[in-house]
């Protein structure tokens, strides 16, 4: 209990209605010593973030008016120390790390956590643990900095911009290695901010570009891609198990392909969906003109 609230109290409390500074129990709103510990005071503790509650220890003697006591050893005082911890992320199970473990063990960093997962997944194990340890070490009165090769392995845009501020409350440092947000930052600066808003516009403004350069070429009539691996006996296939009502996934799951390097392989659901999309397309383009041709005969 005693180490609890002792690293309980090594920090301000961040609620608006309490702020009792580093040394002091939370406050009810009468200034007395409240029971517990506010949520969000005690989860800066990385150890007690799953707390449901942090009671007072009775030296506070709840109920009475509070007094800021001496602050806890390493409240405010100057970090001992500084550890750098790295993080190192593919998109994908076929990409190396190589390029990036390497770089950050030239920038002398030894204890990387590493992990090959998208950007855009919700979970990203091997960062989570980076970031805790992070805190954890901070706590104990050391200065940390997560080093990252480039701020893309990271994330972007407002992505970006959360994590950095998580950094920042818990006043653990952030350094890029390479790329346009190069150097170490403070994640509460205006010009980081900026410049983590403008990475995540680049990927929207590269999609954006994609799509229109794909829609010109199928107004020309141009193929997208590889070479296809549907043929008319797939297609028929398809269209049969769509008219029994079946789910994309699962068309493509009784479907084979029968040639190319995927020979013996299913088609993805999205092949499936763009085959049928474009059977469709070409349907409700012909139907005008065969009704006209028969309003003729007649």
């Amino acid at each position: 209990m005693t180490d609890d609230y002792q690293r309980v109290e090594a920090h301000d409390c961040p609620m608006s209605t309490c702020a009792a500074p580093a040394g002091s129990p939370c406050r009810t709103t009468k200034g007395r010593v409240a029971v517990q510990y506010h949520t969000a005071r005690f989860r800066l503790v990385p150890s007690l973030t799953k707390a449901l509650n942090v009671p007072v220890p009775p030296v506070r003697k709840p109920g009475t008016a509070w007094v800021e006591l001496p602050r806890p050893a390493g409240a405010g005082a100057q970090p001992v120390g500084h550890v750098r911890i790295g993080y190192a992320r593919a998109s994908t199970a076929r990409q190396s790390l190589d390029s990036q473990l390497d770089s950050l063990a030239a920038a002398g960093v030894t204890r990387v956590f590493s992990e090959k997962v998208s950007t855009r997944a919700a979970k990203r194990p091997e960062l989570e643990k980076a970031v805790t340890l992070a805190r954890e070490i901070r706590a104990s009165g050391v200065a940390v900095t997560l080093v990252v090769h480039e701020h893309k392995r990271l994330g972007r845009g407002i992505d970006l911009a959360t994590l950095a501020e998580e950094l920042r409350a818990s006043d653990v440092g952030l350094e890029f290695l390479t790329g346009e947000l190069q150097g170490s930052h403070d994640p509460s600066g205006v010009v980081f901010t900026v410049l983590a808003a403008l990475s995540g516009m680049e990927r929207e403004y590269i999609r954006d570009r994609t799509l229109e350069g794909h829609e010109s070429a199928r107004k020309r009539g141009k193929t997208i891609g590889g070479a296809s691996v549907t043929d008319d006996d797939m297609l028929g296939m398809a269209l049969h198990l769509r008219a029994q009502e079946l789910s994309l996934r699962d068309i493509a799951a009784r479907l084979v392909i029968t040639k190319g390097a995927r020979k013996g392989h299913h088609p993805s659901p999205a092949t499936v969906m763009r085959m049928l999309r474009e059977h469709d397309e070409k349907t409700a383009a012909t139907e005008p003109v065969a009704a006209l041709e028969t309003g003729e005969s007649a």
